[in-house]
């Protein structure tokens, strides 16, 4: 069972946490949480996924979408705003926009975890529209403000809702919607949810944003059709290449060019299902200065080409209308 939430930190003062806590209290280091990209599909209205551990999202981070996260595997210490708890499987939380957040899991070095969470997550704005159009989601809107300091609900909410957002994983159309209301509809009606951070605690995303990391993330996702040079970000970081290599690297997980290059291709594949650019155009719109590095460097990361990724898109867009365009669809793959 997870430990009953404080208003304040954890304060045993021999745990792990604890100590690093004193020793950066005595530094005067307080760590500020990095920003994390969500990217949310063009052709729908939230992201769901999931991820093992370690994974570069494990770490100190905000973000402004609201998150619904349930655990499906290992235990650790979970730290929301100024509140750190114990979780184990079946913990579910729900955080509001620039809330920051993290889960560390208790895991041998060395050891991998294929799954350790399932995640939701959504635009602020997105419930509010869906209030303006369907008045009875308002109902919503007090789990929404409680989300703000961070929402843990009951073992038996979290058993409740792992198999609704397992499902949402590979669901389609409608169905995705219909799962989306349920699951929140399951919030809502759960009995006592405890709000994790403290009353006092206010988040501060344009504070997080001064940092440095953070300036250097939004540069990179407001210039990725441009040409991108780690040393001239060095620079705008304000470090020498061979620290801020380093630097990025445990910030996000993976090294500099392959965090570009994962942005790239994300934007990518937005746009060949847009369907209105060439595979060419959209090769250099992204970014990539030549064919065979974006093929390659797409390869690398979706398992398919460029033009098979387009294809797959335009069978599963043509399997909702006309036997002919599916016919043609299916003969593209072959």
């Amino acid at each position: 069972m997870p430990t009953t939430p404080s208003t304040t930190a954890c304060q045993c003062g021999t745990c792990g946490y604890c100590r690093a806590a004193r020793l950066g209290a005595r530094r005067g280091n307080i760590v500020q949480p990095d920003l994390e990209l969500v990217a949310v599909p063009r052709d729908e209205s939230f992201k769901v996924w999931s991820h093992g551990y370690p994974y570069r999202t494990v770490r100190w981070h905000f973000h402004p979408e609201y998150e619904i996260q349930v655990i499906t595997s290992t235990t650790g210490k979970y730290f929301v705003g100024d509140y750190i708890g114990t979780f184990e499987p079946g913990n579910l939380v729900m955080t509001g926009p620039n809330l920051p957040h993290n889960w560390v899991s208790s895991v041998p070095a060395g050891d991998r975890v294929d799954e350790r969470c399932l995640i939701l997550q959504f635009d602020a704005g997105l419930v509010e529209r869906g209030i303006e159009i369907f008045p009875e989601l308002r109902r919503v809107q007090p789990l929404l403000n409680a989300a703000q300091w961070g929402v843990l609900f009951t073992p038996k909410t979290g058993a409740a809702a792992e198999p609704i957002m397992r499902e949402m994983l590979g669901a389609q159309g409608m169905r995705r919607i219909n799962l989306f209301v349920g699951l929140l509809d399951l919030l809502v009606q759960s009995p006592e949810p405890i709000k994790l951070a403290s009353a006092a605690y206010c988040s501060d995303p344009a504070h997080y944003a001064e940092t440095r990391i953070n300036h250097v993330l939004s540069y990179i996702g407001k210039n990725l059709s441009q040409e991108l040079r780690e040393t001239e970000l060095a620079e705008l970081a304000g470090q020498s290449a061979s620290a801020f290599s380093r630097y990025f690297r445990r910030h996000t997980g993976v090294p500099f060019v392959q965090y570009v290059n994962r942005l790239r291709i994300n934007l990518a594949c937005q746009l060949l299902m847009s369907g209105e650019l060439s595979i060419t155009d959209i090769c250099y719109q992204v970014g990539f200065n030549n064919m065979s590095n974006f093929n390659r460097q797409f390869l690398m990361i979706k398992e398919m080409s460029p033009s098979r990724w387009r294809a797959y898109q335009q069978l599963n867009a043509a399997s909702a209308i006309e036997e002919p365009e599916l016919t043609h669809a299916l003969e593209a793959l072959r």
